[in-house]
C-alpha cells in the first residue's frame, strides 16, 4: 500500500438506523452536495483519527443517524488533494459508487464485487489501467503489479470504493477505499471497524457521498 494515497475505508452505525433525534439539522456539508440523500462525514480531530457521521435526508431536511464514530484517516492526516505515495487522506467530497470485499456481499443497494487472490486495483501511472479494479494472474497483469495492491487482504474483508480521482490523473493518487479498519492509520483511506461498516454497506445506496473535511 506504501506506493498509493489509499483513502476512506468504513464507520460504525447503530444497528436500526433510527435518527438520534427527531431535530433536522444543518450540516457543514449541506451545500456541496446536491441532491444527495445520504451522506457519510468525515472530520478530522488530529493526527490519523478522525469522527464520522452519517446523515440522511428526508422531506423535512437533514437528520444524524449516527454519530461520533471512531475513524482512521491517513497517517499524514489530511490533505487539501490527494497525491500519490503520500498517506493522506484527501478532502471534499466523493462519490461512493460501489463495494468489495474478501467476504461475500452483505447486502445493500450497491452493486458488489467479491475479490480473491487475482483482484488487484492498478496503481501503474504508465498503464491505461490506473486506479481501476483488473482481475488477472500476477504473472499475466497487463499492468506493473509492483506499483499496484493485491485486494485479497483482511483490511478489504468489506470496503466502498471512492471516487477520488475518477479522472485518473498520474500523480493524483489511487485506491481510495472506506475500507475495514486494522486498528491503525491509513495509506490515505478511510477505515472504522468491519461490523459498522456492514451495517452502514446495507444502508448506501447509488448516489450516496463521503464528505471529508476538518
Amino acid at each position: 500500500m506504501a506506493v498509493l494515497s489509499a483513502v476512506l475505508c468504513a464507520v460504525g452505525i447503530t444497528l436500526a438506523f433510527a435518527p438520534l433525534t427527531a431535530a433536522v439539522v444543518n450540516p457543514w456539508f449541506a451545500h456541496s452536495v446536491g441532491n444527495a440523500t445520504q451522506v457519510i462525514s468525515v472530520v478530522g480531530i488530529g493526527g490519523s483519527n478522525a469522527k464520522m457521521d452519517v446523515y440522511q435526508r428526508g422531506a423535512a431536511g437533514w437528520q444524524a443517524i449516527a454519530a461520533g464514530i471512531p475513524t482512521h484517516v491517513g497517517s499524514a492526516g489530511l490533505a487539501p488533494q490527494a497525491k500519490s505515495g503520500y498517506p493522506a487522506t484527501p478532502m471534499g467530497i466523493f462519490t461512493l459508487p460501489y463495494a468489495f470485499g474478501t467476504a461475500p456481499n452483505p447486502g445493500g443497494g450497491l452493486k458488489y464485487v467479491q475479490v480473491g487472490p487475482d483482484h488487484w486495483w492498478s496503481g501503474d501511472e504508465r498503464s491505461p489501467t490506473f486506479n481501476t479494479m483488473q482481475v488477472c494472474r500476477k504473472d499475466q497483469c497487463p499492468f506493473n503489479t509492483a506499483a499496484s495492491e493485491n485486494l485479497d487482504i483482511p483490511q478489504y474483508k468489506h470496503a466502498v470504493v471512492m471516487g477520488v480521482n475518477t479522472a485518473r490523473v498520474p500523480g493524483n493518487g489511487a485506491a481510495f477505499f472506506f475500507h475495514t479498519t486494522d486498528g491503525g492509520p491509513t495509506e490515505g483511506c478511510v477505515a472504522i471497524d468491519d461490523d459498522t461498516l456492514v451495517q452502514i454497506i446495507r444502508w448506501l445506496q447509488p448516489g450516496a457521498l463521503m464528505a471529508i473535511g476538518q
